[in-house]
């Protein structure tokens, strides 16, 4: 399946694992356990913490999109990253992009650094920067790209070229490109997170997660904490990260249009002072984010002009636009990263990201891009 087009891969990856009756939907194998066939003969799934048919189904078919061998679906994003990050032992030192999402901050400082996991935050677009943070005890490299919310990009080949010159593990948070439109696996990186919540199911209706991967012997080290850790994707959850990605590549197709669309007219408005969109040409990682990304998905952020009173009265001005924490669904959505997703953040923090009070990040969905722009033309106009 590998060999095949994403639009294939995403309809027909998980296709036929049902032999008994072909149903041409993956069963929802709602069960605990398993029966044995005999005595010390177990069948192909025992328990279902261990592994249950409706999550392999998903499984594969991660790794189908991703351009992978294994894939691995949890209860949550975060619950991806604990997993994987629970293969580093204490001393272990991580070098974690700058621009970091709030919630793998919050995982790193308040409770991975308590077992003496090591970190440090790099700015990935310098690649002397990675270089000189290399420690005798470093392991491995964080990256996200594009970074949630500022949508930075950083050179994910280059960026494992520096690794493998110091025999460093790569990871990179895949969630907002999705697989459709960058696939990090073909560029050198070894494993990719996903947060299924988002693009990959598509439908607001789910809390999941995901990693992928090629080294078989990693793969089984992840297969073994996925197990002694639990934090699984329950089988009605994978069910529905499945029928999302049946549609992934016409919604990832939408929102890069409408997105890429109201990125543009913001561009011009003169209550917005700046717009984070690497689909721009104005974006300082365009031709980097062209070169590994075939489209921009459906996120990205601006500044309203003015200050977090500006912002307000923006946010509430709003009727089509929900205000809400995620992003990657159908619906339309829009957060204030400053008071909601990157509030853990310590302020100094923020301010160096470059999450300022003015902020905004637009989630857009598959709603008609006119009625979209002129939601948002009225909430500009109480700024």
């Amino acid at each position: 399946m590998n060999s095949h087009r994403p639009k294939t891969i995403a309809v027909r990856a998980a296709h036929g694992i049902d032999t008994e009756f072909g149903s041409l939907a993956q069963p929802i194998h709602q069960t605990s356990t398993f029966a044995y066939r005999a005595v010390n003969e177990p069948g192909p799934h025992d328990y279902s913490r261990t592994s249950n048919p409706t999550r392999a189904a998903l499984e594969s078919c991660l790794a189908a999109l991703e351009g992978g061998s294994f894939g691995f679906a949890f209860a949550s994003g975060m619950a991806a990253e604990t997993t994987l990050l629970s293969a580093f032992g204490g001393g272990d030192h991580i070098i974690f992009h700058r621009d970091l999402y709030s919630g793998t901050h919050r995982l790193l400082t308040a409770v991975l650094a308590n077992k003496n996991i090591l970190f440090d935050f790099v700015d990935l677009s310098d690649l002397d920067a990675i270089r000189a943070a290399v420690r005798p005890t470093t392991k491995a490299i964080w990256i996200e790209s594009p970074t949630n919310p500022c949508m930075r990009v950083v050179d994910l080949e280059a960026i494992a070229g520096v690794a493998k010159e110091h025999g460093l593990l790569t990871m990179c948070d895949n969630t907002f490109a999705s697989p459709y439109f960058q696939r990090p696996l073909d560029y050198g990186i070894d494993v990719v997170v996903h947060s299924t919540t988002k693009y990959l199911n598509g439908h607001s209706d789910v809390i999941g997660g995901a990693l992928v991967l090629n080294d078989p012997e990693f793969a089984k080290r992840i297969a073994f904490l996925q197990n002694a850790m639990g934090a699984v994707a329950a089988p009605f959850d994978c069910f529905l990260v499945l029928r999302g990605i049946k549609t992934l590549p016409v919604r990832m197709e939408e929102h890069n249009s409408n997105a890429l669309t109201i990125a543009k007219w913001l561009q011009q408005h003169a209550k917005v002072s700046e717009v984070l969109h690497p689909g721009l040409e104005s974006h300082p990682q365009y031709d980097l984010a062209r070169k590994q990304m075939s489209g921009y998905g459906g996120t990205f952020s601006f500044r309203v002009r003015g200050a977090q009173d500006e912002a307000f009265r923006f946010l509430g001005a709003l009727k089509l636009f929900t205000i809400a924490q995620s992003l990657g669904g159908v619906q339309s959505l829009i957060a204030h990263p400053v008071t909601m997703t990157h509030k853990w953040l310590p302020p100094e923090m923020r301010q160096d990201m470059g999450i300022t009070e003015e902020l905004i990040r637009i989630s857009v969905g598959l709603e008609d891009v006119e009625d979209l722009r002129s939601d948002l033309d009225a909430g500009l106009a109480e700024v």
